[in-house]
């Protein structure tokens, strides 16, 4: 299995003659979303990046689409565009199947939470997400990760946008997946309390889990604070820094 990181969320699974691109932010520098913050960070029309130059020669290899939620992060106009022309199929979450096929997108497959479904001759299931801590949790709407597993690859869990809960507690411990993705921005709005885990609780989710983890959510949006430089420290500080991979946008990795 190979994993290419492109920017943000956005990433690239290869195995066999498959190539699942998941959420996927596609626009130019600006063109994604307006700024998240007005005065909390700097405002910047997102994404803050450009994608990198290999991007979408990785990207048109595409062959399904994997989508955790709805925001603009993870899915752009830019995105929306490209998995139209090409009716490409997409693997969604039930709660969002109504919006996603409204914007004329191929859903293939929906996936509901905790439900073991066969998916490209292995299997997947939805996991709970919980989009911020608190409050902010509620308007941010419904969000889910994933637990694969594919044929002669290692099981991976994409734990997607989400702060550190019993569930992902649970999938990390009794699941154990062999490659965890965790969203390490620390996204925070103007008000309420961050979206995504802390670093206190990144580094428990680098602590509890059984094998390898790819942070991401880094560096590509203006609410998201969190370095990968921080990162870095924090994880070789606790002596973790073997068990995971902070790629730079366009780096991959095989597993």
């Amino acid at each position: 299995m190979k994993i290419h990181h492109l920017r943000n969320a956005t990433l690239v699974i290869e195995t066999g003659n498959k190539v699942i691109l998941v959420d996927p932010m596609l626009g130019k520098k600006g063109t994604a979303g307006p700024t998240f913050t007005l005065f909390r960070f700097k405002p910047q029309r997102n994404p803050i990046v450009d994608l990198p130059n290999n991007a979408m020669e990785i990207v048109e290899k595409t062959t399904h689409c994997l989508l955790t939620h709805l925001h603009p992060d993870h899915l752009d106009k830019e995105a929306e565009n490209f998995l139209k022309s090409r009716q490409i199929p997409v693997i969604c979450s039930v709660k969002d199947e109504k919006a996603l096929r409204k914007k004329g997108l191929n859903i293939f497959q929906t996936v509901d939470y905790w439900q073991e479904t066969e998916f490209l001759g292995g299997k997947i299931q939805g996991i709970p997400a919980v989009h911020g801590y608190g409050f902010v949790a509620k308007p941010m709407g419904n969000v889910m990760g994933f637990y694969i597993e594919l044929p002669n690859e290692k099981s991976i869990y994409l734990s997607a946008d989400t702060i550190y809960t019993e569930d992902v507690h649970k999938v990390l411990t009794q699941l154990k997946p062999e490659i965890a993705v965790v969203a390490c921005g620390t996204a925070q709005l103007d008000v309420f309390l961050p979206l995504l885990m802390n670093m206190e609780d990144i580094l428990k989710f680098v602590k509890n889990a059984p094998n390898n983890v790819i942070a991401n959510h880094l560096e590509a949006v203006n609410h998201c604070p969190t370095r990968r430089e921080d990162l870095r420290k924090a994880v070789t500080e606790l002596g973790l820094i073997e068990k995971i991979f902070i790629p730079k946008d366009g780096e991959s990795k095989v597993y």
